[in-house]
């Protein structure tokens, strides 16, 4: 276990609602005024969390880049699931895993935005390459809004394999690309699926491209040739549930 501090109104409720044990205190701004920070603070005394008040400026420095709104909070963070999880995950979901793979997003802005799309989504697991993405960093969980806190984040040493433990388990991969002609509304989603995504730049590597079992694009009839992963995101794993809520 490792311990970090997570920062900002949205990150530090979703920790103190669904993972309190973990956190070991949270500083308040001095002078900080703002109704839900306040109710923040009780809430941690309420759950006998140390509630401290701290100058700005050291607030500023626990954040670097993420936006604190005033509040922090130092979270002994668990181990991160490995793909020996990822059985015991898609057990528990059965015929409505939904998993979603990120093939090596790097900026932290696009994964917290993704996790908040997940959660959103009741997404079984989200995995990423152990080494070609961002961690849960505090600019990750401040974009996330707290979906970091609500969905398990698989780091996995061998993408390829990991896919391969999704098959076994009996998952359909689709894979997002721009350079075909299937289209994602094309396919059936209803069942236990993955749905990969590449990188902001390069998209999906060769292997993990191979790997899937169908490749589709979201149809862009506009002068735009992508969009952003957090966006695209968004809308594969929305379709699925449309189709899902069709049944």
């Amino acid at each position: 276990m490792s311990e970090s501090w997570i920062v900002g109104i949205n990150p530090v409720e979703g920790a103190l609602g669904n993972d309190a044990e973990r956190v070991r205190e949270v500083l308040v701004e001095q002078g900080q005024r703002n109704p839900r920070v306040q109710a923040l603070a009780e809430q941690a005394k309420a759950l006998r969390i140390p509630v401290h008040h701290r100058p700005r400026e050291q607030l500023e420095r626990l954040a670097g880049e993420a936006r604190h709104q005033g509040v922090a909070a130092r979270y002994e963070a668990p181990a991160p699931a490995g793909e020996q999880d990822l059985p015991a995950l898609l057990e528990a979901a059965g015929s409505e895993a939904l998993v979603l793979v990120l093939d090596g997003v790097t900026d932290p802005h696009n994964l917290g935005a993704c996790l908040r799309s997940a959660a959103a989504a009741k997404v079984t697991a989200v995995v990423v390459p152990k080494d070609r993405a961002v961690g849960l960093t505090p600019v990750v969980r401040r974009a996330s809004a707290g979906g970091a806190d609500r969905v398990p984040l698989v780091a996995a040493t061998n993408l390829a394999r990991a896919l391969r433990t999704l098959k076994d388990a009996g998952l359909w991969i689709t894979g997002l690309a721009g350079d075909t002609e299937q289209s994602v509304y094309d396919l059936d989603l209803k069942g236990p699926v993955a749905l990969v995504l590449g990188s902001e730049g390069e998209g999906m590597r060769r292997l993990t491209r191979e790997t899937c079992d169908f490749v589709a694009k979201i149809p862009m009839p506009g002068t735009m040739e992508s969009l952003n992963v957090s966006v695209a995101t968004g809308i594969v794993l929305f379709e699925a549930l449309r189709q899902r809520q069709a049944r």
